[in-house]
């Protein structure tokens, strides 16, 4: 059992971004004793049948990080997103920082790499991201420590980052009348991601849980920030003393109803890449489209 470095006395200031087209939400957390900060899930918006990206997100997380005279010091993916595209490099490239994922990035890239037809010129090593986390592995935003934790279930290569009394969950929970997210992606499985929650909510009940993603259920209002004790006790899928095979059997019945997420295609070949589009052999930016491969 890792052994996480955990300081509830530190109270990062968390600033949500919620894009509604894709339900996502990106976060700029500020070490509290600093002007440090880093960005949590970026996102960079996409006409896909238009074939047009825009940064109206982007820009939006520039401003404010501007406007607040903060200095950009980590862009973290919590994983591979299959329904949205990463505006990492973008907002890398105005405002610095690294970028950073779980080393599991390699198994995805692996797989998608081949579904997707990319050769051998496409490297399956992660070194498109400037750091690959390892489970219980830290980092400083200015003066606040900061650690990873895997949470394998959702894909291979799912991290909580966990700063001070805020961790940022990704998809490995949804708000608790949300539930959890799907464990039927290639690399995905409903029993890891059982095990993986149960990490999190091994976590302190005050901790402060921050979504990548809400849906409104049940007309409610858009909702992102949670506790660990509100999940233990009312989350739908996982909370109140449910059981592995319970949840095991829901989910995998459950995920065998879903459709694929629409902005599947062009996710996996830009955020496997760092959120880099890739380009065609004259240089112009070019998605593939697989058939009968997802």
């Amino acid at each position: 059992m890792t052994a996480y470095p955990i300081n509830l006395d530190i109270k990062p200031d968390v600033k949500a971004f919620f894009d509604p087209a894709t339900n996502t939400i990106s976060y700029v957390v500020k070490d509290p004793q600093s002007a440090s900060c880093a960005v949590v899930d970026s996102v960079m918006d996409i006409d896909y049948a238009a074939g047009r990206l825009s940064s109206h997100n982007a820009d939006e997380i520039i401003a404010y990080v501007e406007a607040n005279d903060l200095k950009l010091e980590w862009l973290i993916e919590t994983h591979v997103h299959a329904d949205h595209l990463s505006a990492a490099p973008y907002i890398q490239s105005k405002l610095g920082g690294k970028i950073g994922v779980g080393e599991k990035i390699t198994v995805v890239q692996d797989v998608f790499g081949k579904v997707f037809n990319e050769g051998t010129e496409f490297q399956r090593d992660g070194s498109q991201f400037d750091t690959l986390f390892k489970d219980g592995d830290t980092y400083q935003v200015g003066q606040m420590t900061c650690f990873t934790m895997h949470t394998p279930g959702h894909t291979p290569a799912c991290m909580v980052h966990v700063m001070g009394d805020a961790a940022f969950v990704g998809d490995t929970l949804f708000m608790p009348d949300g539930g959890s997210a799907r464990a039927d992606f290639p690399g995905g499985s409903a029993e890891e991601l059982y095990d993986s929650i149960q990490k999190v909510l091994a976590l302190p009940d005050s901790m402060r849980l921050f979504m990548c993603h809400d849906y409104g259920p049940n007309g409610r209002e858009i909702q992102w920030e949670t506790t660990v004790a509100d999940e233990k006790a009312h989350n739908i899928h996982v909370g109140a003393g449910k059981t592995r095979e319970d949840f095991v059997k829901f989910r995998t019945e459950r995920d065998a109803t879903l459709d694929m997420p629409k902005l599947i295609i062009p996710s996996l070949q830009v955020n496997m890449r760092a959120g880099e589009v890739p380009t065609d052999k004259d240089g112009n930016q070019m998605l593939k489209v697989p058939v009968n491969a997802l």
